[in-house]
């Protein structure tokens, strides 16, 4: 594999909704845990907004960071994954061009914190598996430019390498 992977601006959108959707299926867990937060709303909002056409600037940074912030006042696991994954979701935009390892949570760690979301909210089953039939023949081509998920990362990090080795072996 290449020291780098090349990564066109409608790569980077594709990653970059596959993560907005990810994260939007979850979304419901923060806003009960604290319904008058609108920052990891926002991030999915400047996800899309990239994802659809926008550009990449300070703005969706922004809203990245204001997600995570989100995620440290939650009251409960859940809520706290669900924004995690609205700021991974407003960072996947950031995905680096370097074939490394850990960029693939710029790819899938939207999808990997919502799956974690729905698993300690227990609001659903399946959830990783719509995931996978969510990603777009591009995402899969993106991911493949890439190593192998890296170890570690707890829970979210196995759901990164579930998601990771799904989508490397599904059929195109």
């Amino acid at each position: 594999m290449s020291a780098e992977a090349v990564l066109s601006k409608d790569d980077l959108r594709a990653v970059t909704g596959f993560a907005a959707a990810s994260a939007e299926t979850v979304l419901g867990i923060f806003e009960a845990d604290q319904p008058d937060d609108s920052r990891p709303r926002d991030a999915i909002a400047a996800a899309w907004a990239f994802a659809r056409g926008g550009e990449r600037g300070k703005a969706l940074r922004d809203t990245a960071w204001a997600a995570l912030k989100a995620a440290r006042s939650a009251h409960t696991a859940a809520g706290q994954e669900a924004a995690r994954a609205a700021m991974a979701a407003a960072g996947a935009a950031y995905l680096h061009p370097l074939a490394k390892a850990t960029q693939v949570k710029h790819i899938l760690g939207s999808g990997a914190h919502a799956a974690r979301a729905a698993e300690l909210a227990a609001v659903e089953s399946g959830h990783l598996e719509r995931t996978v039939r969510r990603a777009t023949p591009e995402v899969i081509d993106v991911l493949r430019r890439y190593p192998p998920a890296p170890d570690g990362g707890g829970r979210v990090g196995e759901l990164t390498r579930l998601l990771d080795t799904a989508l490397r072996t599904r059929p195109e």
